[in-house]
């Protein structure tokens, strides 16, 4: 079982863990490569130009980081003009989202599911897909999953790093987000 912890320290309550999802530009490289031996190793898909169909997986997930980093960029501006903490930054984000018609986050992976799945099928390189969409995003979901859950790992390790400071104090927030950006830079992350 995994114990939560308490936004303002404790032990924690029993509870499932809530996964935060998020693409790097970084992974967006060996998350093609795995679905693209995957899909052409069980035979699912069949492919003309193996090189051209990774460049239009690719394109579809930088698509999708621009638009993220576009959707996290306006959110921070809006948090500024309104003088509310870093701390908001979740709730700011999903008014954001719902504006500039971009998935929730609990709606990240089927949303870039489909996106993926609507490339496959109108790909000029793409000869033959075999196998249905429900096995297609059985085999695509847990590679995309692999590669988008280090956040959960980060969060933990920048935490680790300023658990001297007070959650929701200005200083906590302003170091959070350098240690956050020390290690993903050290990672390739973005």
């Amino acid at each position: 079982r995994y114990c939560r912890p308490h936004r303002k320290g404790g032990r924690g309550a029993p509870g499932p863990a809530k996964i935060s999802m998020r693409l790097y530009s970084g992974q967006i490289g060996p998350l093609v490569d795995d679905l693209v031996r995957e899909l052409t190793a069980q035979n699912d898909l069949e492919v003309e130009d193996e090189m051209e169909v990774r460049m239009d997986l690719e394109a579809v997930l930088k698509e999708y980081v621009r638009r993220e980093r576009q959707l996290i960029d306006e959110s921070k501006d809006r948090m500024e003009r309104e003088g509310m903490g870093y701390s908001q930054l979740g709730k700011m984000r999903q008014r954001v989202a719902k504006e500039m018609g971009f998935p929730q986050q609990d709606e990240t992976l089927p949303y870039m599911i489909d996106q993926l799945l609507n490339m496959l099928f109108h790909s000029d390189y793409v000869a033959e897909i075999y196998a249905d969409d429900v096995s297609l995003r059985k085999k695509m979901t847990p590679i995309l999953r692999r590669h988008m859950e280090v956040e959960t790992d980060l969060d933990a390790e920048v935490r680790s790093k300023i658990k001297n400071l007070q959650e929701g104090t200005a200083a906590f927030e302003v170091e959070y987000a350098k240690v956050m950006d020390q290690i993903k830079h050290k990672r390739g992350l973005e």
